[in-house]
């Protein structure tokens, strides 16, 4: 029998290795940026253009690379991190495998010009699809600059998976924002197709966050200092009051460098338990610092997975340090008694007073007056207020609406638990889901606003609104539809747009809310399914202006709600595909009660 095996060649071994190392521009940004910080660079500078398609480029002020290294580097597993193989278990920088810069200049045509301090003058070498092409001496700065050009360019199939330039500029940011913020000594900036997104200076961690992620988290964040003798813990998390219901300002760091671990981010949002609702994520930005020894980072090809040696013991320490933080901020209990002794661990002591309790009550409270009770969705907008006046005009039919073998009556109509519709018909009862009634109304009149724009009304007062880079981003790209909706939205400097008009059935609503909402309900249903970007944002809207459970209803609304509901073309499911209304006939009731 024939031999069957061969070796590959070194430019196939390269690009399939590329499959796993790069995956999308966001990837060639991650690993670059890690060289320049690993090479003791102060500022940095990540130009890109056409999201990152078209042109990576990374500039540092690093230590450089000599002329034989600046060759070296493109070989595979070529690397001055490991010598050794105990070297494994104690890496303490970014990259240390060695196969990035071969894998990125085998599906790339990279330049990379970079000079030492000590030396007069620079190299320059050249790599097209992992063909050498060129090195010599050139005149640059002390430091290290790559150009990535045209990613994919000799791998069609991989280029044509590539989202549009929007997409993978968003992906970039993610990789941008995860280096930069870990490293706050260090000066970055981010340049797309020639506008300046980022450009945050050296200072304090709660400076990177608030450059990166918008000033309006300074109130919604509190610090988490903690050093144990098998970990250290330092950093912020979001107040109960700042959980949303979408992912998105989790960050979680070891040893510097950006993790996802399922089980540590149990542990922290079980230290929320009880503190917000099931289903929302608190913002936390936290830095665990171990033993190099004690985890394992090279279990996945990004990097982007560890596994620690002793998982218990680290899960305790960050849920019990984390709620240690809420309860000093008085944002949530801070005596745990059901916490296991043999998890207790030193705390480093403080220098701040001992404050003593205090406890609010109302002394008038009577627990048996009528409407004592207190409802804990009280403080929600009025959202139906005005609808009568201001629903859509859809055409409904004149009394009744037939649904199958039955009729509704509208005189015997009432609100259960301040959650569903109960009304009588023909044939036994009818109950409808108010807020995925009024979702299924409001989508299905957005959505027409491609026909029939929307109606605005203008603010008395405009509002301006700070947005992350990624809202101001996602704000620009949904501008036509927004119009379409009745936003009148300006932009106001970086990251920053005022609110000058709002759909006129929502102008009694709060604007800004109404906006974050929208944006935060969008960026959900992305993460679900692929919806056509007007469709989707019609249905974020209608979502987040809906009214919703805990809404005690008047009998004229629950009566308009219901006749707008079956005036729908679709009035069995919500715009999320869940139902509205369930019929129980008479026959099922009487089978109740029927006797044996």
């Amino acid at each position: 029998m024939p031999d069957i095996i061969n070796l590959l060649p070194e430019n196939i071994a390269n690009q399939i290795a590329a499959g796993e190392v790069v995956q999308r521009p966001a990837s060639v940004v991650k690993e670059l940026l890690e060289n320049s910080v690993d090479a003791g660079a102060t500022h940095i500078t990540l130009i890109v253009k056409e999201g990152g398609k078209s042109l990576i480029q990374i500039t540092d002020n690093g230590k450089g690379m000599s002329e034989t290294d600046a060759r070296m580097c493109f070989e595979r597993h070529a690397t001055s991190k490991i010598k050794t193989a105990d070297d494994l278990f104690t890496i303490s920088t970014k990259g240390f495998r060695g196969e990035a810069l071969a894998a990125i200049s085998s599906v790339a045509q990279v330049e990379l010009k970079t000079k030492t301090p000590e030396a007069t003058a620079g190299t320059l070498v050249a790599i097209e699809g992992g063909t050498f092409v060129l090195q010599e001496p050139c005149s640059c700065g002390n430091g290290t600059s790559f150009s990535v050009k045209n990613l994919f360019f000799n791998v069609p199939a991989r280029r044509n998976f590539l989202k549009d330039d929007a997409v993978e500029l968003r992906h970039i940011i993610d990789e941008f924002e995860r280096v930069a913020m870990a490293h706050c000594d260090i000066s970055f900036k981010l340049i797309s197709n020639g506008n300046e997104i980022y450009n945050v200076l050296s200072g304090s961690l709660l400076q990177r966050i608030l450059g990166l992620m918008g000033s309006t988290l300074k109130d919604k964040v509190v610090a988490v200092n903690e050093d144990t003798p098998n970990i250290s813990i330092n950093g912020y998390v979001g107040t109960p009051a700042s959980a949303k219901k979408k992912r998105g300002l989790q960050y979680l760091f070891v040893n510097n460098r950006f993790i996802k671990n399922p089980y540590i981010e149990h542990a922290i949002k079980n230290a929320y338990f009880q503190l917000i609702p099931d289903g929302d994520y608190p913002a936390y930005f936290l830095f665990l610092t171990v033993l190099p020894k004690t985890i394992d980072v090279n279990i996945h090809p990004t990097k982007t997975e560890i596994k620690f040696e002793d998982e218990k013991t680290v899960y305790a320490i960050v849920k019990t340090s984390v709620k240690r933080a809420l309860g000093k901020n008085n944002l949530a209990p801070s005596i745990d008694f059901e916490q296991d002794p043999s998890l207790e661990f030193a705390y480093s002591k403080t220098q701040t007073a001992t404050q003593t309790p205090r406890i609010e009550y109302n002394p008038s409270y009577n627990p048996f007056k009528e409407g004592a009770a207190s409802n804990k969705n009280s403080d929600w907008k009025t959202l139906y207020e005005g609808y009568i006046n201001n629903a859509p005009q859809t055409p409904t039919q004149e009394p009744l609406f037939e649904l199958p073998k039955t009729e509704v009556l509208f005189d015997k109509i009432f609100q259960l638990q301040n959650k569903y519709i109960v009304t009588l018909t023909t044939d036994g009862l009818l109950l409808i889901d108010q807020q995925r009634a009024h979702e299924r109304i409001l989508y299905e009149y957005y959505k027409k606003s491609k026909q029939q724009p929307v109606h605005s009304q203008q603010e008395l007062f405009p509002q301006t609104v700070e947005l992350s880079s990624h809202d101001a981003m996602l704000i620009q790209e949904l501008s036509d539809d927004l119009k379409l909706l009745g936003f009148d939205i300006a932009p106001f400097g970086k990251d920053t747009v005022v609110i000058q008009g709002t759909p006129v059935d929502l102008s009694s609503l709060n604007s800004v809310e109404v906006l974050n909402g929208l944006l935060e309900n969008y960026k959900l249903n992305n993460l679900d399914v692929k919806l056509d970007r007007h469709e989707n944002i019609c249905r974020a809207l209608a979502q987040n202006t809906s009214i919703k459970y805990g809404k005690e209803l008047h009998t004229d609304e629950m009566k308009l709600l219901v006749e707008h509901l079956f005036a729908c073309e679709e009035f069995s499911f919500s715009p999320h595909g869940k139902i509205i209304y369930s019929q129980i006939s008479q026959s099922d009731i009487d089978k109740l009660f029927k006797r044996n």
